[in-house]
C-alpha cells in the first residue's frame, strides 16, 4: 500500500490482532520537518536544521538529505547564511500528510499482487487492496500540516513557537 517497514505510527488492537500502519524512518522525519516548519510558518523566518533535529533525535546528515528532497517536490524552501535555514514553499494549509509521505513512499494507491498466476481469489484480493490504498489516500489527502500544527499547539510537547 505504498508504505515500508519501520516501527507503527498507530497502533490499536483490532479483531484480527493488528491495526496500524508501518511507515518509513525517512517518511516519519520528514513529516517531523514538515510540521516543525508549519509551527513556524507564521514568523516568516527559516528555521536552521538543529532546530529541527535536536528535539525529536533526527540525525542532522539525515536531516539535510530529507529537506533536499522535500525541496526538489517544491515543498520546502531553503535560504543560505547566517541567518539561513528552511521554511514552507507553500502555506501549511496547501500542503498534505499525503503529499508529504508521497515524496518518501511513493503513494500512489497501486497495489500489484506478487503472484504469478493471476486467479480469480487474487483478482478479488487486489481489487478489495486496491480500495483500500484508494481510500487511504484520500484521507491523508485530506490531513494537511495546518491542522496538524494547530493539534501540537494544543499538545504543549515543549515546542518554541513564535
Amino acid at each position: 500500500m505504498g508504505v515500508n517497514s519501520r516501527s507503527p505510527a498507530h497502533s490499536q488492537p483490532s479483531a484480527l490482532g493488528r491495526n496500524f500502519v508501518i511507515i518509513s524512518a525517512r517518511t516519519e522525519y520528514a513529516c517531523l520537518a514538515v510540521l516543525a516548519l508549519a509551527a513556524r510558518y507564521s514568523s516568516g523566518q527559516p528555521v536552521r536544521i538543529r532546530e529541527i533535529a535536536e528535539p525529536h533525535g533526527i540525525p542532522s546528515r539525515f536531516l539535510v538529505q530529507i529537506l533536499l528532497q522535500l525541496k526538489g517536490a517544491g515543498l520546502v524552501e531553503s535560504t543560505r547564511g547566517a541567518a539561513g535555514g528552511y521554511k514552507l514553499a507553500k502555506k501549511p494549509e496547501q500542503i498534505t500528510l499525503g503529499q508529504v509521505m508521497g515524496v518518501f513512499d511513493g503513494l500512489s494507491g497501486q497495489i500489484k499482487s506478487s503472484t504469478a498466476v493471476a486467479t480469480a481469489a487474487t483478482r478479488v484480493l487486489l481489487d478489495s487492496w486496491q480500495k483500500v490504498a484508494a481510500l487511504e489516500q484520500e484521507k491523508l489527502g485530506e490531513i494537511t500540516f495546518a491542522q496538524l500544527a494547530q493539534k501540537l499547539r494544543g499538545q504543549g510537547d515543549g515546542m518554541y513557537y513564535i
